[in-house]
């Protein structure tokens, strides 16, 4: 069964990760649902990850897993943005994944 997780971006200036290539690109809440939703359904983030590594053959497949029926939508609301994300990518993957995107300037409201 899928989780939905409640993701808020409380200054979506500042949600980007360590390395610019893997961060988020977006300004807006539907760009970042949609580079979230390909984060999760691609396996195009991870590559570019385990690429890398210092040894990326070495890194675990479980890292790599997709879900491609995985969905997100985003809101604004004020100055923050929301994002409600669908899948069946389990909690360590998918908190990884936002971390590569948006550093820790992201904050975990709501799992169900």
């Amino acid at each position: 069964m899928p989780a939905q997780y409640h993701i808020s971006l409380p200054d979506p200036s500042k949600a980007r990760g360590n390395d610019p290539d893997l961060s988020f690109r977006s300004q807006g809440a539907a760009g970042f649902a949609e580079e979230l939703q390909d984060a999760l359904r691609s396996g195009t983030l991870f590559e570019r990850w385990r690429a890398k590594q210092p040894d990326p053959d070495a890194v675990e497949p479980q890292w790599g897993v997709t879900d491609p029926d995985a969905t997100v939508t985003g809101e604004q609301k004020d100055l923050r943005i929301n994002l409600v994300a669908t899948t069946r990518i389990d909690s360590d993957v998918f908190k990884q994944r936002l971390r590569l995107l948006a550093g820790h300037h992201w904050e975990l409201r709501d799992v169900r």
